[in-house]
Order: C-alpha cells, then sequence, then structure tokens
C-alpha cells in the first residue's frame, strides 16, 4: 500500500513538472510568457495609429472643424496631456505669435490713437494650465464654480510667446483693448494676476457685465467690438484661443487662433 501511494505522487509530480526531474530542494520555475512574434510591432503600430487619431483630432478641433465638443476624447488623454506639456505645445505658441508680430510690424498705423490689438486673456494672455493639470486637461466636463475659484487665486502663470507680442504691440503704438468672458466681478483679480504676471499695462479691460451673463461667447465679443468701430477704433489685429474670440461681426483686419485642444466655448 505505501509503495501503491509513493508511485502514485511520483506519477503526479512527474505529470506537473512536464517529466522532469523532482527535486525537493528546488523552488519551481517562474512563469515565462512568450508572446508570439511581432507582438512588438503590433505595440507600435497601435499606439502608432493612436497617435495619429489624436492628431488628427486636435487638427479639426483648431480648425473648428468639430463644433460643439464638451471634453476631449477619453483615448486621447494622454496624447493631450502631453502635447500641452510638451514643446509641440510652445512651439506653436511661439510661432502664432512669431506670425503676429510680423504682421504687427508690416501695418501703417495712422497716428490718431486709433488702431487697437484686442487680446483675450485665458489660454492667450494667462495660462490656465495649472487648473486644467488637475481636471484631467480637458477629460473631464468645464465645472463654473471650480474655475471661478481658481481665478480667484490670481496664480495663472504668463503665456511667455504672448506676453512678448504684447510688449511688441504696445511699442509699435497700437492701443490694446483686453476682451475676456470672465465677469466683471473678477475685474480686481483679473488686474492684480494681469500685472504680476507681466502685463503692465493696456488701455481697455471689458468684462462681462450683468446683462451679458449667458451670451454665446461669440455674440458677446461680436457686440463689443461692433461697440468699439461704432467709436471709431479700428480693429487691425485680435489674438484669441477659440474661434468664438476671433468670429461674427466687426471682426479684426487679421485674426490669430492660438493652440487649445483642452475645452471648446462656443
Amino acid at each position: 500500500m505505501l509503495f501503491f501511494k509513493l508511485f502514485l505522487l511520483f506519477s503526479l509530480l512527474s505529470s506537473t513538472f512536464c517529466h522532469e526531474t523532482f527535486n525537493a530542494h528546488l523552488l519551481p520555475r517562474p512563469l515565462i510568457i512568450q508572446y508570439p512574434e511581432g507582438i512588438e510591432t503590433q505595440f507600435e503600430n497601435f499606439d502608432e495609429e493612436l497617435q495619429l487619431q489624436c492628431t488628427s483630432w486636435r487638427f479639426t478641433v483648431e480648425t473648428n472643424n468639430l463644433s460643439p465638443w464638451k471634453t476631449i476624447p477619453e483615448k486621447c488623454g494622454g496624447y493631450v496631456k502631453d502635447y500641452m506639456t510638451g514643446r509641440g505645445y510652445t512651439m506653436d505658441l511661439e510661432r502664432v505669435a512669431n506670425e503676429a508680430g510680423v504682421y504687427a510690424k508690416s501695418v501703417e498705423l495712422s497716428g490718431d490713437g486709433k488702431d487697437v490689438w484686442v487680446f483675450d486673456i485665458d489660454e492667450t494672455l494667462l495660462s490656465n494650465l495649472p487648473y486644467y493639470a488637475e481636471h484631467g486637461y480637458g477629460l473631464e466636463i468645464f465645472y463654473p464654480v471650480e474655475f471661478d475659484k481658481w481665478v480667484q487665486r490670481g496664480m495663472a502663470p504668463a503665456i511667455d510667446p504672448s506676453l512678448k507680442l504684447y510688449e511688441m504691440v504696445l511699442d509699435l503704438g497700437f492701443k490694446v483693448f483686453l476682451l475676456t468672458g470672465r465677469s466683471e466681478e473678477q475685474r480686481s483679480v483679473t488686474i492684480e494676476n494681469l500685472t504680476k504676471a507681466g502685463f503692465q499695462s493696456w488701455d481697455k479691460l471689458i468684462l462681462r457685465d450683468s446683462e451679458d451673463h449667458g451670451k454665446l461667447a461669440t455674440v458677446f465679443k461680436s457686440e463689443k467690438r461692433s461697440k468699439m468701430v461704432e467709436e471709431g477704433f479700428r480693429i487691425l489685429g485680435n489674438s484669441g484661443d477659440q474661434w468664438s474670440d476671433l468670429l461674427g461681426s466687426s471682426p479684426s483686419s487679421r485674426s490669430f487662433k492660438l493652440p487649445n485642444p483642452m475645452y471648446y466655448i462656443p
């Protein structure tokens, strides 16, 4: 009977270890998984395809062919984060600012103080990237209450290429009007934040009054630009990260769209 039990145990161990010689003093070998040949290439192709899809999506956003949209695609969360925190975003900002600067230098100003350059503020002069870094770089639906808390901190840093353009435009003799969707209640903290970030002077800071709340940004900004024109100003340049900063009535002679794949404002 003892012999039979030992024989059965040996048979089980032999089957378990694929007929290898059993040694009670050795630990079982780790499980080794061998992937099929070419699996690395398949992973690389998948990453490349995702990169292409998200690049195509961002191109569609920046050319205003995808509207309206509320959040970035979930699969593109990592792509947008890498773009916003990497060299690509900075390079695009620099290119827009450089092209705007070339145009600004080419304009012959009238000298009557009526030639205006309009700037948006958020994601145009000031960066809210620290806020969006904590909210998925656009993966989360925009929550105004939380964003207003961030604005009240007055900690948004300057977008450096825009600051350089801003200073150049002032030096060239343009009037600078800041036209933002922020509310009038945020005037003080906005002035404080702008000044701290290096934007030292401007001719007008236009925010939303109570009567402007509820208006689409395109409508609100169109109305304000039309009022400028009615007052005799010539809008020669306009910089903004949203198409709603640039489109509508009384457009500028030349508009410059800054990159922003994180959110869309109609």
